[in-house]
């Protein structure tokens, strides 16, 4: 599996491109389909490597970090499967509350009642976002 689209790719690398520290909402979403590993990415630095986001490695203690897409590019488990992209992904919320929902639920969750919950425990509108990239969700 392809895990970058080009498009994902260059919303990534304009993310990672930003001067100013900046809240992005997650471009893109990896998993372990073995097990309870999750990334989700907001930057890919120039290097085309490294990304910035929330891991969760299943051991209950997620954490903000960059991590090498090369890396989880060559992951193999069991009868060769590796790192797969959730294609169905499309964040409503920016990367700080996907963060603060995991931290009290113990891993990266999609649960709206527990994101709307981070989100307000922020001091941010629960009411999720149409968009965070304009009309277009996939940030065409």
């Amino acid at each position: 599996m392809i895990l970058l689209t080009p498009q994902m790719r260059e919303r990534l690398l304009l993310n990672g491109a930003v001067d100013v520290e900046t809240d992005h909402f997650p471009v893109v979403k990896f998993f372990d389909p073995c097990g309870a590993a999750t990334w989700l990415a907001t930057e890919l630095d120039s290097d085309e490597s490294t990304l910035f986001g929330l891991a969760d490695l299943g051991f209950g203690f997620p954490e903000l970090g960059s991590f090498s897409l090369r890396e989880i590019e060559a992951v193999r488990f069991a009868y060769g499967l590796g790192v797969e992209r959730d294609l169905y992904f499309e964040a409503h919320y920016p990367l700080s509350v996907y963060a603060e929902a995991a931290r009290s639920a113990g891993g990266i969750v999609e649960t709206e009642a527990l994101l709307r919950a981070a989100a307000i425990s922020l001091g941010l509108n629960p009411d999720p976002q149409i968009s965070p990239f304009g009309t277009d969700p996939k940030g065409g």
